[in-house]
Parts: structure tokens; sequence; C-alpha cells
């Protein structure tokens, strides 16, 4: 928009063409560009309030549990110097390099429960029901329940219907993170029963960056159903990087040497009972297995 010229006109239209192109600016918006954050906030689900608590709120000042606390993390110091002294992870070195399976979790008593949580949508208003318990003979893990893909009225959430179990993350001395190394191995071994519905199993490990703290490695895992057992092995390979439940572009290898967690997650929109019993979750070495990654990588510096 040119403005008027005005630099050989009288006092009286001089003030009346500045009033009338001062009336025209605000008819004028100029174009805004959103910015991205640069810091990413937590994800917070739809109908859930807001965390008013400040940080020291949250904290149980008790003196007979801060004793305790006391005791049970210098056990721990103490269990991590002694391992140091044996090996990694406290086994001897010729058995460390030798070893061609492990099983990391093991259900054969009620404290092995412990090391898990059970979610589902109705966290967020939702209708479906997970819970974990014992299997016969107390010697597996029974995770249970019932599906259901009516989203909660609430006016934001679109679709429902999931319902997962995750390990805890493991914990050093004072609280410290610790990470399950599986960088000797290159399969997942599982020992599994269910009713021939599909699950994804998740896996968490360490990153970097803070916005790079909700990217979760998933594959599927296909049930046969029936009364059999069935042992399954998938390739860390075959593992496909996401972020909060989107396929990433850029897709790398698991950080095998610094595992955080591992789930399974149910969310096939068949609405209905369902069952998952787990007899034990652990890794192995397979030599016939040389793939290093399924999936195409981007070479940000291509050879030429």
């Amino acid at each position: 928009m040119s403005l008027p010229r005005i630099t050989h006109l009288p006092s009286g239209r001089l003030l009346s063409a500045i009033l009338h192109h001062q009336r025209l600016l605000p008819s004028i918006i100029p174009l805004t560009v959103p910015k991205r954050a640069v810091i990413q906030g937590e994800y917070r689900r739809p109908g859930q309030p807001r965390k008013a608590k400040f940080p020291w709120k949250k904290i149980n000042f008790n003196f007979s549990k801060g004793l305790e606390g006391i005791k049970k993390h210098f056990t721990l110091l103490k269990k991590e110097f002694t391992d140091r002294w044996v090996g990694p992870e406290g086994k001897p070195i010729v058995e460390h390099m030798l070893e061609q399976n492990r099983a990391v979790w093991e259900f054969r008593g009620p404290e092995s429960l412990g090391e898990w949580t059970v979610s589902s949508d109705r966290e967020i208003g939702g209708h479906s029901e997970a819970y974990l318990k014992l299997g016969r003979n107390n010697n597996t893990c029974f995770l249970y329940g019932t599906l259901s893909s009516t989203p909660p009225r609430d006016g934001e959430t679109r679709y429902s219907g999931y319902c997962t179990m995750r390990s805890k993350q493991p914990l050093a001395s004072f609280d410290r993170k610790k990470h399950h190394d599986w960088s000797s191995f290159n399969t997942l071994h599982l020992r599994v029963r269910g009713d021939g519905r599909p699950w994804m199993i998740n896996i968490s490990a360490e990153t970097y960056f803070s916005h790079q703290k909700d990217d979760i490695y998933c594959y599927f895992l296909y049930t046969r159903g029936g009364p059999y057992w069935q042992d399954v092995k998938i390739p860390f390979s075959k593992f496909f990087l996401t972020h909060r439940g989107r396929i990433q572009d850029d897709q790398h290898p698991v950080w095998l040497d610094k595992v955080n967690t591992i789930g399974f997650t149910l969310g096939d929109k068949a609405d209905g009972p369902f069952q998952l019993e787990i007899d034990f979750i652990g890794v192995c070495k397979d030599y016939a297995h040389t793939e290093e990654f399924a999936y195409e990588a981007y070479k940000r510096n291509p050879e030429v």
C-alpha cells in the first residue's frame, strides 16, 4: 500500500490526510508465522488435569522411612562395588563373553509382579480394564482384562481402546538409573500363550536429548491362541523407531547397551476380553542371524 503524497498540501488538508491514513492502518494485519517450541513439554493426556503441586510437596518426610532408605541404598552401593570386582554385572568375564542365553524376567513368585506396571485407557476416562496376576502354580504371569474402544466423553479424545503392561525402570543405589546391557545378544526370546490377538512389543532405551524421551522401538507379536505355548524369537534388527505412536522417517537400530524398559500393548480395536500368559522374557545370541538393521537408514554423508 503506497502512502499519499502530502508534501505540497495546505495545513487543513494535510491534517485530514494524516487522520485518514491512520484509520487505514488497523485494517492491515501483519502476517505471523507460528514458531516451534525449542523445549518440548511433557505430554498430558486429554481430560487429565494439570499438576499444580510444587515438587517439594510430593516428598513424604518420614524419619523411619528415611532410615530404611539409607540402609537400602548403602546395601545396593556395596553390591555394586563387589560386583565390579567380580566382572560385568557380577559375572566372571569368561562367563559374560560366552553367555548365549539370558532370562531377564521370570515370573516365579509374587515379588516378580512388583517389577511391572499395568495401565489402560481407564486413566483418561475410557472403559478398558487390565489386571495382572500369577498364573497356575505361581510360575507364570497372567495378563487379562477387557478391551473397549469407546472413547471417553470429554470433548477432546477421539480414539480410545488400549491396555498395556510395562516393566519398571531398574534403579541402582540412591535412585540412579540402571540400564539393561544386551549388546552381547541380537534376539529377543519370549515364551507366551495368548488368545490369538496381535500385540505390540515396546522397547525403551536411554537417549541423549530430552525431546527423545518418548522414543520407543516397536515390533509385532502375533499369538496363535489355544492351549499350547509358543516360543517367539524376534531379532532386535526388526524393531522400528516411533515417537508418541508415530513411525519416524529417520530410523536407526536399538541401543542395546542402554535398554530401560520393555512393554506389551494391545490396541487391535476388537472389543472384548483378552488374556496373555508369559513364562519368561529373555535375550539370546543367534549366530544364524547376521542382519544389522532391517530398514532403510539415511546417509547424512553419502559416499561418492
